[in-house]
């Protein structure tokens, strides 16, 4: 071996070495969380409320950055082609990861393979809400006043969960009604209390604080059971004497596909540790935001099964994908 070898070979082990020495435990810099929806939807304020508190946890800022549009899937799409190193994070939900690729005739990106699942933050039942002008008490009132006017009867979404569940409540009650798409849920929201819209089945987190002050008319939830803090409002089921019709909202976080399963791990402990704080129950306890706590591998389980949960309620409610 030459002189020059030797010394090449030293150097190389040296800086590999110094490197290695030098190289800074996850994480060594800010980190963005992408919401794939509008600021004061229900993603981003939940979203929020775990930046903010598992951020002096991981010692270094976490970012929220809102990128809304096509139900969740320009945001989405921003994190399935991001550097897989953890710095970038998808505050995911049953729009991006579970409905998308149904209702879409292409993704720019694999739904199924494109994210490392790193846990599951909650789920929230959503309100069937109308203007209160609308000459309707009751759930069923509605449904009869949609019948009595085919066509004629209009409802807002800014989201895959709010579309299907007003399109698979419309058909499962065999009446018609005309869909009017909005990039974000507070802009739905504005053009319901505004009149311009009749109905819009909306996440607690949008639709509650309007009801509690007035502003709508709440008609139903969209869980199996009632909501404690909203006893006095019916489910869908109750409302209309159904037994199947059940659609939740849930969020959860993920990571770009390849991220280090080191850096994952990190994530889910402090997300976890978050999830079982006092500070998350008591601030989302008034839209029945249910904490759950778990692994990468249980959501991913959960993930799968609420694929084709959702995959079936958008064939069922006949949703051509666009």
């Amino acid at each position: 071996m030459t002189r020059i070898t030797r010394r090449t070979l030293v150097a190389a082990a040296a800086a590999l070495a110094c490197s290695g020495a030098f190289a800074q435990p996850f994480p060594a810099k800010p980190i963005r969380m992408i919401v794939p929806f509008a600021a004061g939807s229900a993603t981003d304020q939940i979203g929020r409320a775990f930046a903010e508190k598992i951020a002096p946890a991981l010692g270094q800022p976490v970012i929220i950055d809102n990128r809304p549009g096509v139900n969740g899937m320009l945001g989405a799409d921003a994190v399935a082609k991001a550097n897989p190193d953890g710095y970038t994070l998808l505050v995911g939900t049953n729009s991006t990861n579970a409905a998308l690729k149904f209702l879409m005739k292409k993704l720019p990106y694999d739904q199924d393979t494109a994210f490392a699942p790193v846990s599951f933050l909650g789920s929230v039942p959503l309100m069937v809400a109308v203007n209160n002008d609308l000459p309707v008490k009751t759930l069923r009132e509605f449904v009869d006043f949609a019948r009595a006017k085919p066509g004629q009867v209009t409802f807002a979404y800014a989201s895959t969960s709010q579309q299907v569940a007003s399109e698979m409540l419309s058909s499962m009650a065999g009446i018609r009604m005309n869909a009017v798409p909005y990039k974000a849920g507070p802009a739905a929201m504005a053009d319901l209390l505004g009149g311009h819209v009749m109905m819009f089945t909306a996440d607690l987190a949008v639709t509650a604080p309007q009801y509690r002050a007035g502003k709508l008319r709440g008609l139903a939830v969209t869980s199996m059971r009632r909501v404690p803090v909203l006893p006095e409002i019916p489910t869908v089921n109750e409302a209309l004497g159904l037994k199947d019709y059940e659609l939740i909202a849930y969020f959860a976080v993920f990571a770009p596909a390849g991220t280090p399963r080191d850096t994952i791990n990190r994530l889910n402990q402090v997300i976890n540790a978050a999830a079982a704080s006092k500070d998350i129950e008591e601030r989302f306890a008034g839209i029945g935001f249910v904490v759950e706590p778990g692994t990468p591998e249980a959501l991913a389980r959960r993930n799968r099964v609420e694929t084709e949960k959702w995959g079936r309620a958008i064939r069922d409610a006949k949703i051509e994908p666009q």
